[in-house]
């Protein structure tokens, strides 16, 4: 969008990139901890796809936890933990991804024209002129 709409681009944008992306995956699926920190390597995936190339400037940080009860231990402390199979877990992975991208789809269309720091103005992004650029690429739905 940034090559078609190039008329809303901010005045006072560096060469370099200073954006940061805070990422929070919650599942239901049964991950153990280690699990958890591959899912969360996924977001970074998604990112990608949206055009975003983590710069030196960014400051990324994603988090994954899971909603699964761990259960009730038994009289001697011990608790039975339940677990997605390695050989089960790339569909939680490609989740993930799809999710981080429409999340980031969802924030440019919610977002509302701000200024920020040295007044520097960011407008929101026009939904008419996007879905003109969209259906003129043939990526909008009739």
């Amino acid at each position: 969008m940034g090559q078609e709409i190039r008329d809303l681009e901010p005045h006072q944008i560096k060469d370099r990139e200073h954006g940061s992306i805070i990422v929070i995956i919650a599942t239901d699926a049964p991950l153990l901890p280690h699990q958890l920190r591959r899912v969360a390597r996924r977001a970074s995936l998604g990112i990608g796809r949206m055009g975003g190339i983590s710069g030196a400037g960014s400051g990324d940080l994603f988090l994954a936890f899971s909603t699964t009860p761990t259960g009730t231990p038994d009289r001697v402390g011990v608790s039975a933990l339940r677990m997605l199979d390695e050989e089960r877990i790339d569909p939680v992975y490609e989740a993930t991804v799809q999710a981080t991208e429409e999340a980031i789809v969802n924030a440019l269309l919610a977002a509302k024209t701000m200024t920020g720091a040295d007044d520097l103005q960011v407008p929101a992004l026009p939904h008419d002129r996007l879905r003109e650029v969209l259906r003129r690429y043939g990526r909008l739905r009739p």
